[in-house]
This record gives structure tokens, C-alpha cells and sequence, in this order.
């Protein structure tokens, strides 16, 4: 079999590893870190940009620059969690002909497989430069409390992504395989995983190269996005308290304070403050330019999230008491997750679990490690290692009355099969409608619709005569099957089970298609073409804006300086380009990016 790459495919930050000749390996980005923003971009001139150049344009091209794309994938438009994340995005949504979340993108609607397909697309390419030779098979992560249909929808964009997802595993079992690979432990360990935009706490058992998931408990919306989201509201609470003006209506200034709050957050984990300087965030009517100037504190910071933290250890408790072993049973805890960087965080871990979280592996690099071990087993053949997993929910179906009919339970080893008999409950019933359900919750409609069919042409009997056998598979990736069988004439329906908001067959091969010709088109582009184009789509801008600024500017000292100033960096600018010096053109752009925010201040002067 031919070379396989693990990838995680992260809310905030992806990252892509293989395992070769006993070791494993993060390559990296087009930049130099190992790992890669999950930011997605169109420009003006309708280039597409992935990663860190998506992410460094973000703030004067807000609403064409997608991020925490993960939080939407494999969900409903009309499900509280896109009503909640749609708040807190730049971009816009919109639904999709599946009731599915679609977004737009320049001029182009996209699905957020598609969104997701772009990234796992820059994971490979990123992988065949490093390896020298054409990827075509990967193993990819997803949280561990993902639903069937966000697992369905991950899988559809690594296809779109042009590559054969050989495994979908959970990012707490790909940090455990990482952890204990090839050691020879003999343990019982906590995966706490907060990352980006989930949280995920699992308990494994390792012993004789067996890595089994005892039980894992998750919140799909817990991560670092909310933890900067609270940062966010701070600093906006803050300006309109000073200034009586709302920044959040302002989508420049709001993603300018989403940048901040990330940095001061990451900042803080080895800070005990951060000042936060953000000039020119806002012009008002009558062209006065507004600076936000504060500074935060580890303390406050605490204070802000400390209910997020909270959250975290009452999920741990959960997972604990449905592990049924106690504290003193766990060997290790492993914290994987950019967010669990945080001291608090860490205090928190360690006074739950009375013990010291491990330093052992790299939180942001050990779940693509433990994806590419996975897939370096697949393809050798290696039987010495096994990942026995669990589903996260109790699945089943509907059934009189509106309840939940329990077939597989939670934490149900997998892959797994489970058969139970129903009957009719109507005389001379011809049909019957199986709808498909995943929870925890008694009643049906409070639980998540995986999908529904129909077995028709029943016997007409008495009520109760007619017995129906329901059988439901799940695959080691976690992909659940359905059928239905009459037991007197055979009759069977069967779906699997895919993501009542995904895409067709037909819609991912035409998207696997487009996204093959973006790819050829662009293959010969490299990570400083991209950013001339960027600097170059900068420079027009303050070219065009410079004639404007001109009438209020000349004469007075403010705008003279402007003028001034503007020249000096366009000067810079072209002069970087004309070096072709990668480096000089990463440090122009964001000066750049200021004398945009500042010549547009004069231009309001001069038009009040």
C-alpha cells in the first residue's frame, strides 16, 4: 500500500504527519510552523489562500475569510449551535438545499465539507512536498463526542479533498496511540483535549500494544474560540463604555479585536499581563480616529473563562463515574489542545486527577502523530496494535409514543452489531417508517435525527403479528448502517446512515472535480506568489485611497504625517517585491494594513 498520512484537522490550527520506517513525523507548513491556521480566503482577484496567508489577510477582508469552519461541519442550519456560531463570524451563512449550513465565499457558495476539503487538500499538498511523492490515502481525526453525521461529512471532505480516508478516529484515541505506542505500557489513561472549538475527555486502557476506549464524553462547542470570544466581549464592553460605540457592528474592527484576543490569550499562558493596543479601530463621523488601549490580566482572564474551565472538569466527572474507576485507577493524564497551555487550565486538571498532567507529548502535533501511527498500521498490515473504540451515543429508533428505543448503547465497543424485533401497532399495517436516532434523551425529538427510510409492502396482519427485525452496524470509523427485515416474507430496506444534512454522491464527485482544477491551476504557485499577490492587492488599495486622503491631508500636520507615511511603506512594499524576499514581504504587510486604517481616518475628515 502506498504511503498514508495522518491529519488533524483542527478548528483553529490543522496539522499533517506520517509515520515512516518506525518514525513518526509533523511536516511543515508552507511557512515554517508545524502547523497550519484552518482559514480559508478569497481575495479580490479571486485567488484562493489556505492557512497562514488566509489568516494574515483576514482583518481587511473579513467577509471573504472563513474560519472555525469545523464548529458548522455536519450541521443543521436551523440547530441552536450554527444560530450561536453564526454570531460570531464575519462571513455569511447561509442554508443549504439539505437544510445544510452553506457559506459564501467571494462570489461562490460553498458547502462546509467543501471549506473542510481546502484544508485537508493544503495537508497533502503540504505532505507531498515534504515526502517527495503523490499522497492519495490519510487517516483523519475528529473529536471523539462528533455525531454520525459530522463524522459522514469529515469523511466527504477528505474525498472532495481527492484522497482515500482510510479511518476516521477520535482525536483522544490518536493522542493515546501516540503516547503509548511502541512502550510497552501497562496503564489506564485520561485524554483531555481541549482544543479550538471541542472538548473531549477520554479514558483508555493500554496493555499488550490494546489501546481500548473505556468511555468518552465531549462538548462539540467548548474551546479556545469561546475562550477568545469572552475576550472579545471584554474589549467591546470595554470601547463602548469609554466611547458609547459598538464595535461588533464594524466587521474590519471586530476581526481586528478577534486577532487581539487570541494573541493576549496565548500571551498570557506564560504572562502574567498583556497590553492590547489597537490604533484606529474605529473612525467616527466626524473623522476622529478612535485607539483601543487596555490591558488584561492573567486574573482577569480567569475571570472571564473560569466558568468555560468549570465546564471542562464537570464533563471529567461525567466520564469518570461512567468509567466506573476511581481517580487513583488513572496511570496518566495526557492534555492535548492548544488551550491546555493555560496555567489554570493545568491547575485545574491536576487537582481533579490528584496528579500531574504529563509533559510527554506535544499538545498541538500529538494527535496528527497518532493518526499517521494509525495509518502507518493500516497499511503494514501490523496486527500487534489495535484501537478498539466506542461509540459516544446510545443509538437507535423511534418507537411508539415518541421514545427512544435504545439498540447500541454508549460506549459500545466498535466496530459492533446489535439486532432488535419490533412489530406493528395497527391491524392490516402495510409499512413502517424507521426513524433513526442518537442520544441520550427519553423521548425521540430530543435526540439527534440521523435519518429515516421506509419498509413498505408488509403482510397485512393483526396488529402485532407482523415482527420486524432492526439491525444496526457501526464501522470502526464510526458510520452507522441501518436495515430492516420483515422475518415472514424477507423483505429488507437498508440505508447507511449519512449526514441528513450532507451532499449527494453526484455533489461531492462534481466538488472533487473543482477542486482538482483549482488545484492544477495553482500548482505552480508557491508561498511567495501568494504573498505578492497579497501585498500587491494592499498597495492598489492605498494607491487608490491615497488621491482621496490628498485634499484634507496636504497643510496640516495630522494628514501630512499620513501622506508621509503611506509613501514610506509603499516604498518598502515595492521594494520587497522587487527582492523577492518572502521575509521582507510577511513584515511589510501588516504596516501596510495600518496606513489602510489610517488614510482611511483622514478620508473620513475630509468628507465631514
Amino acid at each position: 500500500m502506498s504511503k498514508v498520512i495522518g491529519i488533524d484537522l483542527g478548528t483553529t490550527y490543522s496539522c499533517v504527519a506520517i509515520t515512516e520506517q518506525g518514525q513518526t513525523r509533523v511536516l511543515p507548513s508552507r511557512t515554517g510552523p508545524n502547523t497550519t491556521p484552518s482559514v480559508v480566503a478569497i481575495t479580490e482577484n479571486g485567488k484562493r489562500l489556505v492557512g497562514h496567508l488566509a489568516k494574515r489577510q483576514a482583518i481587511t477582508n473579513p467577509k471573504n475569510t472563513i474560519h472555525g469552519a469545523k464548529r458548522l461541519i455536519g450541521r443543521r442550519f436551523n440547530s441552536p449551535d450554527v444560530e450561536r456560531a453564526m454570531k460570531l463570524v464575519a462571513y455569511g451563512c447561509i442554508e443549504g438545499p439539505h437544510g445544510d449550513v452553506r457559506v459564501n465565499l467571494g462570489d461562490t457558495i460553498y458547502s462546509i465539507p467543501e471549506i473542510a476539503s481546502m484544508i485537508l487538500q493544503e495537508m497533502r499538498l503540504l505532505a507531498e512536498k515534504a515526502i517527495g511523492e503523490p499522497i492519495s490515502k490519510a487517516v483523519i481525526t475528529v473529536p471523539a463526542y462528533f455525531n454520525d453525521n459530522q463524522r459522514q461529512a469529515t469523511k466527504d471532505a477528505g474525498r472532495i479533498a481527492g484522497m482515500d480516508v482510510l479511518r476516521i478516529i477520535n482525536e483522544p484515541t490518536a493522542a493515546a496511540l501516540a503516547y503509548g505506542f511502541d512502550r510497552g505500557l501497562e496503564q489506564k489513561v485520561a485524554v483531555f483535549d481541549l482544543g479550538g472549538g471541542t472538548f473531549d475527555i477520554s479514558i483508555l486502557e493500554i496493555s499488550n500494544g490494546i489501546f481500548e476506549v473505556l468511555t468518552t464524553i465531549g462538548d462539540t462547542f467548548l474551546g479556545g474560540e469561546d475562550f477568545d470570544e469572552r475576550i472579545i466581549e471584554w474589549l467591546r464592553k470595554g470601547f463602548f463604555d469609554e466611547h458609547n460605540i459598538d464595535l461588533s457592528n464594524d466587521k474590519m474592527a471586530l476581526q481586528r479585536l478577534r486577532d487581539a484576543a487570541e494573541r493576549a490569550k496565548c500571551e498570557l499562558s506564560s504572562s502574567t499581563s498583556v497590553d492590547i493596543n489597537l490604533p484606529f479601530i474605529y473612525t467616527c463621523d466626524s473623522g476622529q480616529a478612535l485607539h483601543l488601549q487596555t490591558k488584561l490580566t492573567q486574573e482577569t482572564l480567569i475571570e472571564l473563562v473560569i466558568d468555560l474551565i468549570k465546564r471542562t472538569i464537570s464533563i471529567c466527572e461525567r466520564a469518570l463515574a461512567s468509567s466506573e474507576l476511581q481517580k487513583s485507577d488513572i496511570g496518566s493524564v495526557i492534555l492535548v489542545g492548544g488551550m491546555t497551555r493555560m496555567p489554570r487550565v493545568q491547575e485545574e486538571v491536576e487537582k481533579f486527577f490528584a496528579k500531574p498532567p504529563s509533559k510527554g507529548v506535544h499538545p498541538d502535533e500529538v494527535v496528527a502523530c497518532g493518526a499517521a501511527i494509525q495509518g502507518h498500521l493500516l497499511a503494514s498490515g501490523d496486527n500487534k496494535t489495535l484501537l478498539l473504540d466506542v461509540t459516544p451515543h446510545n443509538l437507535g429508533i423511534m418507537v411508539q409514543g415518541g421514545l427512544f428505543d435504545v439498540i447500541i448503547k454508549k460506549d459500545t465497543t466498535i466496530p459492533t452489531s446489535e439486532k432488535k424485533t419490533f412489530t406493528t401497532i395497527r391491524d392490516d399495517q402495510t409499512q413502517v417508517r424507521i426513524v433513526v436516532l442518537q442520544g441520550e434523551l427519553a423521548r425521540g425529538e430530543q435526540n439527534e435525527l440521523l435519518g429515516e427510510f421506509l419498509l413498505d409492502g408488509l403482510p397485512k396482519r393483526r396488529k402485532g403479528e407482523v415482527k420486524i427485525e432492526v439491525t444496526f452496524d457501526i464501522s470502526a470509523d464510526g458510520i452507522v448502517s441501518v436495515s430492516a427485515c420483515d422475518l415472514e416474507t424477507s423483505k429488507t430496506q437498508a440505508i447507511t446512515v449519512t449526514a441528513t444534512s450532507g451532499l449527494t454522491e453526484e455533489e461531492i464527485a462534481i466538488m472533487a472535480a473543482e477542486n482538482e482544477n483549482v488545484l492544477l491551476a495553482s500548482e505552480a504557485s508557491d508561498a511567495f506568489e501568494n504573498e505578492r499577490v497579497e501585498i500587491e492587492r494592499l498597495i492598489r488599495e492605498i494607491e487608490r485611497l491615497l488621491p482621496e486622503a490628498q485634499p484634507i491631508a496636504t497643510g496640516t500636520d495630522f494628514g501630512g504625517a499620513a501622506l508621509q507615511k503611506a509613501e514610506q511603506t509603499l516604498k518598502k512594499a515595492r521594494f520587497a517585491i522587487k527582492k523577492r524576499e518572502i521575509s521582507e514581504m510577511q513584515s511589510i504587510r501588516e504596516p501596510l494594513e495600518r496606513t489602510i486604517t489610517l488614510l482611511r481616518s483622514v478620508i473620513g475628515k475630509l468628507k465631514n
